[in-house]
């Protein structure tokens, strides 16, 4: 679809990719494993284009190939990849990065997961060299690269304490010392922020999160140059097998229908509750990058467009009692360790943070028992506060 459409037509619409369809209002689910043709010469042509001609769906799939299409465009990529889940997504940027040997930079406050793949395969089994950064200052990163420094992973927010990186600096200096940049960006999703507009070489996102937006799939996404994301193709994505169901796609499709109105309730609610939280005296601190009082407030607002629903906040309590008895007095917030639904969540980091991490690691992330981290939703907010505030005077 033309570039010049706003974001939203660009997700709404699928005119341009239905011309085969009968002019089904929505696109067919492509659910087969393989796809024949009639003749040597077809399939050799498909073969000399692998990427974009279907041949067998663990390579391509038309279904498959739309979502990465309507992904790639709403992040302003060239092209982009679906696996499996996030986590496949995470596990193909890092292989494809880094070699054994080679150093690699993060976040001490990355996605728990993505420290565990870190610490139990990159360390344990390839070798692999880590340093672990704040990330709030771009000299955190300078002072630690090395000779063998291969790959900077970001995710901005970071995960729990939500620290923002300045993506524009980090990739400008990364570029001068001929060093790969990937981010994680489930965060903001695509449509309120654009870490490959900003030098950021592979874009991430979980799409179970706010892109799927319904708790009903599991998915990830890379996105970024054809010439990247074609090299991971042909060894990360298709050799590892992690690839992206015809169903899970069709889903997603439906989804991205609805995600700039979806985010836009999400930023609502959530700005109104953090506000609240941010003025209870039973709260500590919040930490939220659409907060005015938020430290990074100006850097939230110079490489971000708008703010998304998940944030954390401290209690002022410091008894595991009481951290628990406030989780277990909440009734519109269920329990659960996901979120970018259209349901609000709560959950508490100390559940499996120091399960994930090492008690070292946790520390360092600055996070504590008395820290909860929510998912504002798509409820009335006026309950979500209401809700909160009977918590909060339970404890």
């Amino acid at each position: 679809m033309d570039d010049t459409f706003h974001s939203d037509t660009q997700m709404v619409s699928d005119v341009q990719q239905n011309t085969d369809s009968f002019g089904a209002v929505v696109p067919p689910i492509y659910q087969n494993s393989l796809f024949t043709f009639d003749s040597w010469q077809a399939i050799e042509h498909a073969f000399e284009d692998k990427v974009n001609n279907p041949i067998y769906t663990r390579g391509t799939n038309p279904t498959v190939r739309m979502a990465e299409q309507k992904l790639a465009q709403l992040a302003h990529g060239e092209t982009a990849k679906l696996f499996a889940s996030g986590m496949a997504a995470v596990s193909a940027a890092m292989l494809h990065f880094l070699s054994a040997g080679d150093h690699l930079i993060t976040l001490k406050n990355t996605y728990g997961p993505s420290i565990s793949l870190i610490n139990d395969f990159l360390i344990a089994k390839f070798n692999i060299e880590v340093s672990y950064v704040d990330g709030t200052d771009v000299e955190d990163f300078k002072k630690h690269i090395r000779p063998n420094t291969k790959l900077i992973y970001l995710e901005s927010p970071s995960s729990v304490v939500f620290k923002l990186q300045d993506l524009a600096a980090i990739a400008k200096l990364a570029k001068k010392h001929q060093i790969a940049t990937a981010m994680d960006n489930t965060w903001a999703t695509p449509l309120f922020q654009k870490p490959l507009s900003l030098g950021i070489d592979l874009e991430i996102h979980s799409c179970s999160k706010y892109l799927g937006g319904h708790s009903d799939i599991i998915a990830g996404v890379l996105i970024g140059s054809e010439q990247l994301l074609n090299a991971i193709h042909f060894r990360e994505y298709e050799l590892l097998g992690a690839k992206m169901a015809p169903m899970e796609a069709w889903f997603l499709l439906r989804s991205l229908r609805t995600l700039s109105l979806r985010m836009e309730k999400h930023q609502q609610n959530a700005l109104k509750v953090a506000n609240f939280l941010h003025q209870h005296d039973g709260i500590e601190k919040v930490n939220y990058p659409g907060l005015v009082s938020f430290p990074q407030y100006k850097l939230a607002n110079k490489q971000m467009t708008g703010y998304s629903g998940l944030m954390s906040f401290q209690l002022k309590t410091c008894t595991l009692t009481q951290v628990k008895l406030f989780v277990n007095s909440l009734q519109l917030f269920q329990i659960g360790v996901s979120w970018g639904g259209h349901e609000s969540l709560v959950y508490a980091p100390a559940i499996s943070g120091l399960k994930e991490q090492s008690a070292e690691q946790f520390e360092q992330m600055g996070i504590s028992t008395s820290d909860i981290r929510i998912s504002v939703g798509l409820e009335n907010v006026e309950d979500l506060i209401a809700d909160l505030d009977n918590a909060l005077q339970a404890i």
